[in-house]
């Protein structure tokens, strides 16, 4: 999940074109990543507990990132396949940050370090 909320960092602000690009398309990237930041830094942290309120924040930029869209494609500054494609994408990452968060809150033991996926192994 956490590769899937970095990859779509560049397709969120690829799909502003560039005549439109500048604070829309810093508000969809701030957006995007801190899905992306929040997980990796929630995976630090001791408890579940603290992991899932970094879930919880991933969720709510899940939001902010659908609505920044929602905006871009509604005064369209994006086209309609773009903002169909990445809104899809927006709303898959945040049913898998849903299940995650829901899976963390059964378990309230310390968090199971994961390692982050290198280059390599892509």
């Amino acid at each position: 999940m956490w590769l899937t909320a970095v990859g779509f960092v560049e397709r969120m602000s690829r799909a502003i074109p560039r005549e439109h690009n500048s604070g829309l398309t810093s508000q969809i990237r701030r957006a995007a990543l801190s899905i992306a930041a929040n997980i990796a830094e929630g995976c630090s942290r001791p408890t579940n507990r603290d992991f899932a309120k970094f879930l919880n924040i991933a969720i709510a930029s899940s939001s902010e990132l659908e609505y920044h869209l929602q905006f871009a494609g509604d005064a369209n500054i994006i086209p309609r396949h773009e903002f169909d494609a990445r809104s899809t994408e927006v709303v898959q990452v945040r049913r898998m940050l849903f299940g995650l968060l829901k899976r963390v809150r059964a378990d309230d033991g310390p968090v199971a370090v994961v390692p982050k996926p290198t280059a390599e192994s892509h």
